[in-house]
């Protein structure tokens, strides 16, 4: 395995909200060959009713919609990655991205919170920065419940058809279903999804569990997960599964470092694979 060190993200945003009712964003990353990320804007009529219309991350998967800043990992797990238009998706690496038309907002207001967000979405499921590729469109949606503070549950529903395979086959099916748990209390959090999917002929699934704990307070906190990922369901021996011990220092708001070592077992021959990463991060 191949030591070295890259850039994985240098990217450039421009908000703005001109009303309290419309706001846009706009984002490029240039961290390998130039590209824009996000380019869209929100009209907000209330707080249940929140329209966004250009190129957005779908709304499917809690880790696909975190934050790279925000993540407690490096990395995503390996069934988003797989799931949700990132990097092994049949549709190639959309950074969780597509283009559509999306209504959103939160209800249920009980005091200070509220018991449900939803969003529900019509995407061309081509990806970034690229024409529809056939008539259809696809349909997503992400339903989340708060019946407590610190408590959340909640699944996705991913419906579409997409053009792809080697040699690209048109019009096959792309279907998504995903549920969701997180727990946060003090300096403790566990969460974890499952997630599966229909390409073509083709079943995928896979699930992780992560927990993590602040030894100091919004600085020093310690990182563990589970993650698990079929990528065939009718091919023997193709499980892959890592285990994650890591964690982070935060020097301020806008400065951390973040580091793990990975131990990942393949079902079948042995391979040699375990990992160190480390990642310094800038946010201004």
């Amino acid at each position: 395995q191949i030591d070295g060190f890259d850039i994985r993200r240098a990217r450039l945003d421009a908000r703005s909200s001109l009303t309290p009712y419309f706001s846009y964003f706009l984002q490029t990353d240039f961290a390998g060959t130039p590209k824009l990320i996000d380019a869209y804007a929100e009209i907000k009529i209330h707080n249940y009713l929140i329209f966004t219309i250009g190129q957005t991350k779908i709304p499917f998967s809690a880790e696909n919609l975190a934050a790279d800043n925000k993540m407690e990992t490096i990395d995503r797990s390996q069934v988003v990655e797989a799931l949700t238009a990132r990097g092994t998706d049949v549709i190639g690496n959309q950074n969780g991205r597509d283009i559509g038309v999306q209504v959103g907002g939160s209800f249920g207001k009980i005091k200070n919170r509220y018991l449900f967000d939803y969003k529900v979405g019509v995407f061309n499921g081509a990806g970034i920065n690229v024409a529809d590729k056939n008539e259809n469109k696809d349909v997503i949606g992400r339903l989340v419940f708060h019946p407590v503070k610190g408590f959340d549950f909640g699944g996705s529903y991913y419906t579409g058809v997409g053009n792809f395979g080697k040699p690209t086959t048109t019009n096959q099916d792309r279907n998504r279903f995903g549920i969701e748990l997180n727990y946060e209390f003090k300096r403790f959090f566990v969460r974890g999804e499952y997630i599966e999917g229909k390409d073509g002929a083709i079943r995928r699934n896979g699930w992780y569990a992560q927990a993590g704990y602040y030894l100091i307070p919004a600085k020093l906190q310690l990182i563990t997960k589970y993650d698990t990922y079929e990528p065939n369901t009718i091919v023997a021996n193709d499980i892959s599964t890592t285990y994650l011990v890591g964690g982070s220092y935060s020097f301020n708001n806008w400065s951390r470092i973040q580091a793990g070592y990975t131990i990942k077992r393949e079902q079948g021959p042995e391979i040699k694979n375990n990992y160190v990463t480390l990642q310094y991060q800038i946010s201004f």
